[in-house]
């Protein structure tokens, strides 16, 4: 049985970290802790940053419409599309029966599944993968790298891929972004930063042409192992789309909470 203290922690480690990438991305985003709703909306290109992700705890079913509506509203606001993130534990069990047609009523259509995962997993060995070099992002061509392989792997344009890294100078210093390098050519990449006393596992992707390989997995044990040694962490946090859910638990990550993503319908 999952426990709820971990559903929380979980929540609020994406709100925590996603206020720092969203305020990275433009310092003008919308970033605000409303009753029930976290805004972390940067209003750009890159939907990941235009994210609104609701935190009471125990939400019974009157709460929870209350809440869709609330983003829904806010969403026809933006410009540019974006994501409700919900915790699925983090709502009673008649609110979490009822959440997809709660959601249809609100005028949100669901977009896809995850999952929270946690661990006390750290430090973990130096990760070694027969094909693939490591090298730690640190300027902009190889952030432009990492943005068009996180584009390829989510089905974004390259534009809306770049319009949320380029230029960005905590993605070159303060996060631990690596790629994975196949004969010279970035294929996959993984990053981590520290979020409140844990390092917080961000954007991970393979292109598409090089998957089932274990590239994903090896440059997520890269990007730890780095984030580790340098902050002296030992907890890890990570949310898992569909696709990485099965690589995670295989380093260490325990699930905690399955998750659903709603966009703005029609």
């Amino acid at each position: 049985m999952r426990d709820l203290a971990d559903s929380i922690e979980s929540m609020e480690q994406l709100a925590t970290a996603w206020r720092a990438l969203v305020l990275d991305r433009d310092p003008r985003a919308d970033v605000r802790d409303l009753p029930g709703i976290a805004v972390r909306w940067a209003d750009c290109r890159f939907a990941f940053w235009n994210c609104l992700t609701l935190t009471d705890v125990g939400a019974d079913a009157g709460l929870l419409k209350q809440r869709l509506d609330e983003t829904a509203e806010i969403m026809r606001s933006k410009t540019h599309p974006g994501f409700v993130w919900v915790f699925e534990d983090l709502l009673d069990p008649h609110a979490r029966a009822g959440l997809g047609e709660a959601a249809e009523r609100a005028g949100l259509r669901y977009a896809f599944p995850g999952t929270g995962m946690a661990g006390d997993l750290l430090p973990i060995p130096e990760p070694v993968h027969p094909e693939l070099t490591f090298v730690r992002v640190t300027d902009d061509e190889l952030l432009r790298a990492y943005a068009d392989i996180n584009a390829r792997a989510y089905g974004f344009p390259l534009e809306d891929g770049r319009d949320g890294l380029e230029g960005s100078a905590l993605w070159k210093s303060r996060v631990f972004a690596y790629l994975g390098l196949r004969d010279g050519v970035p294929v996959t990449c993984a990053a981590t930063m520290e979020t409140d006393g844990r390092l917080f596992v961000a954007l991970v992707a393979t292109d598409p042409a090089w998957e089932r390989r274990g590239y994903g997995e090896a440059v997520t044990r890269k990007a730890l192992h780095e984030g580790a040694r340098a902050t002296g962490l030992t907890r890890a946090t990570l949310h898992a789309t569909a696709a990485g859910a099965p690589v995670y638990p295989r380093i260490g990550f325990r699930p905690n909470s399955p998750m659903r993503f709603y966009s703005l319908g029609d």
